[in-house]
Order: C-alpha cells, then sequence, then structure tokens
C-alpha cells in the first residue's frame, strides 16, 4: 500500500497550469471531433488513451505507459481496417511489450522532488549514428511492406522504424526521442490524411497525431531545457567530487 501511495503522489506532483490545460484541451478535441463524425467507440478510445500517454511521457510520468499499453492494443484494430500491416505489426510485437518495459525502466530513475523521470540527452556522434542506421532500416522495411501490397509502404515503413527508435529512446530518457517523435508525427498525419480523403472513418485517429505533433514539438523544447539543466548539475557534482578526491 506504501508503494501504491507514492507512486500516486509522484503522479499527481509537478503539474503545471498550462500542462493541466493543455490536457483537458487535447481531451476536448478529441471528444468533440470523435462525436461529431460519428466515431467508433474502439478508434475513440485508442485516440484517447494515446493522447494521454504521449502527454504523460512528456510530463515524465510512468502512467505514460499503462495508457500507452491500452492504446498499442487498440490502435492496432484501427490500423488493420486500414491496411497499414506496418502499423499493427509496430503496435502488437513492439509497443504492448515495451510498454512493460518502460513501465519497470523508469521506475529507477525517477526524481522523488518534481514526480518525473530524469531527463537526459546523447553525445552528438552517437545521435549522427542512430539516426544513420534508421535511415537504412526505413529503405529496406519499405521495400518489404511493398511486396506485401500495404497502403503507401515508404511513408508506412518510415513512421513505424522511427517510431521503434524513438521508443528505445524513450526508455532509455533521452531528449533526442522528441526529433523522430516529430518525425513520425508528420508522417503518420500524412498518412491518416490520406485515408480520411479517401474515405476513411478515422477522423478521431486523425486528430489524435495531430496533437501527438504538437505536443512533440512542446515536450523537445520542455526536454531539450531539462537534459542540459541535468547534464550541468551532473559535471558540476563530478567537479566537486574530483576536487574533494585531491
Amino acid at each position: 500500500m506504501t508503494e501504491l501511495k507514492r507512486y500516486l503522489k509522484s503522479e499527481v506532483t509537478g503539474w503545471k497550469r498550462w500542462e493541466v490545460a493543455w490536457l483537458a484541451l487535447a481531451t476536448a478535441v478529441i471528444l468533440g471531433l470523435s462525436l461529431y463524425w460519428g466515431e467508433n467507440i474502439i478508434g475513440l478510445v485508442a485516440a484517447l488513451t494515446g493522447v494521454w500517454c504521449v502527454i504523460l511521457t512528456g510530463k515524465g510520468k510512468r502512467s505514460s505507459f499503462l495508457f500507452g499499453i491500452v492504446n498499442a492494443a487498440l490502435y492496432a484494430v484501427v490500423a488493420f481496417s486500414a491496411k497499414y500491416y506496418g502499423e499493427v505489426m509496430l503496435n502488437v510485437l513492439y509497443y504492448l511489450p515495451m510498454g512493460v518495459v518502460g513501465w519497470f525502466a523508469w521506475k529507477k530513475h525517477m526524481n522523488d522532488d518534481t514526480g518525473e523521470v530524469v531527463k537526459k540527452r546523447l553525445p552528438l556522434k552517437k545521435g549522427v549514428l542512430v539516426y544513420a542506421a534508421t535511415g537504412v532500416v526505413i529503405a529496406l522495411y519499405g521495400f518489404l511492406l511493398a511486396k506485401l501490397g500495404g497502403n503507401l509502404p515508404y511513408v508506412d515503413s518510415m513512421s513505424t522504424v522511427v517510431s521503434v527508435v524513438a521508443q528505445i529512446l524513450s526508455i532509455g530518457r533521452l531528449m533526442e526521442q522528441w526529433v523522430l517523435w516529430i518525425v513520425v508525427d508528420v508522417v503518420t498525419v500524412i498518412m491518416w490524411g490520406v485515408d480520411f480523403a479517401n474515405g476513411g472513418e478515422t477522423i478521431a485517429t486523425l486528430a489524435m497525431w495531430s496533437i501527438y505533433l504538437i505536443n512533440a514539438v512542446i515536450m523537445f523544447v520542455r526536454w531539450y531545457r531539462e537534459a542540459n539543466r541535468n547534464e550541468r548539475e551532473k559535471t558540476a557534482r563530478q567537479s566537486e567530487t574530483d576536487e574533494a578526491a585531491k
């Protein structure tokens, strides 16, 4: 019970007014558009849990992974009906198990004062290597999806592969994840926009990804600042330790 109380306390700690307002606004947009366009219940719940997941991830709260697990299962159903097979495989085979991994991985690195996970950033050379390898895999996976007869195979591939890498960076608490999430969100908004324009009943999904994009830009700025501050504090502590050891 003590562990549960500590977890719940960390989840409600440190929220600013604009963050609460952003969460409420995103939820209202999804509900409003879904009701207006007659979105089915699976698409609606998938969109809501997805939006809550990315906003809570940006906030650095572990509950993001719980909502992410629910979203992955339901979003796979929505993507299957639209024949975006890369998205289906990504969610069923990757996001579901990685949600469990992330839940436990973040537990070890929570800041008790803020109730948020401690943010980091990659060295420049490692970042460049990650992005280059991602580009190669996108090309190979796109070729495979084209052979399977999927819609927009290379766009689907980019969304899928970059999402995989971004999720790894997210579990690693790395700021660079948001650069990749921005890329994923731009591509996926286009993908679902095409589906909706062709008669697909996916307005909640399209709205969800649009909110993802706005959120990714906001959280990139937030994590960039916090990661830099954490690096400076870490360097200062190391300098103090070195001085004391002399």
